[in-house]
């Protein structure tokens, strides 16, 4: 794991931090990924929480292995900064692995954020590893409604420029917000959230990592 900045404890360092780190996010890169990693926190209160990897085959959505950390917010709530409030838990998690996935799956956004530098894109960097975002709520920017069928897709704009897609996992089913965070082409991310789809609304990983995170054992 990288350790490319100290954990900052201002806005203004925070802010410093993601514009420093923006320029490696890489959006080319694999298109076939062997172990796929859902990421996921819950909150205990306020404060306390617990970061949960679940890694899976991605063939066979069969876990590989499952690690958590418990830990406490470290940094205020602020809208476009909540990465940091996460991110040393998940790392400290992405630590204890003792396999390496080839892609991470993020709870959250990528591109599709208020300065282009969102979790997924974060914890790409950090880790060199392919990382994909998923949101569950539109963040920025603006798309049409996709069509009613499973993989329709809209594109998300922001500041003029294509920042993710609004996907339909599931017919009839609200759509997830896809966006890329390193090394991976928006076509890669939109086609590997389908593939980690095959029943519900999320992607397999982090529905399994939220499940963990909320219930570790």
């Amino acid at each position: 794991m990288k350790q490319l900045h100290p954990w900052p404890s201002t806005v203004a360092e925070a802010e410093s931090v993601q514009d420093r780190l923006r320029g490696q996010v890489e959006l080319t890169g694999p298109d076939t990924f062997a172990l796929v990693a859902g990421l996921d926190v819950h909150y205990h209160g306020d404060d306390e929480l617990t970061a949960a990897v679940v890694v899976l085959d991605a063939g066979t959505l069969e876990a590989v292995e499952e690690v958590v950390a418990h830990g406490e917010a470290a940094f205020p709530y602020v809208p476009g900064l909540f990465a940091f409030r996460e991110l040393p838990a998940l790392v400290s998690a992405l630590e204890r692995l003792t396999v390496t996935p080839d892609l991470l799956v993020c709870d959250g956004y990528g591109l599709a954020h208020p300065r282009g530098f969102g979790l997924a894109c974060h914890l790409g960097v950090l880790t060199g590893l392919p990382a994909l975002g998923v949101g569950k709520t539109p963040f920025v920017g603006t798309h049409e409604p996709p069509g009613p069928g499973r993989g329709a897709w809209t594109p998300i704009v922001h500041d003029g420029a294509t920042v993710g897609r609004a996907l339909r996992t599931q017919r009839e089913i609200k759509p997830v917000y896809v966006s890329q965070g390193h090394r991976i082409t928006l076509d890669v991310a939109t086609d590997q959230v389908l593939r980690l789809t095959p029943r519900y609304r999320l992607p397999e990983p982090v529905r399994r990592a939220d499940h963990l995170a909320r219930h570790p054992s």
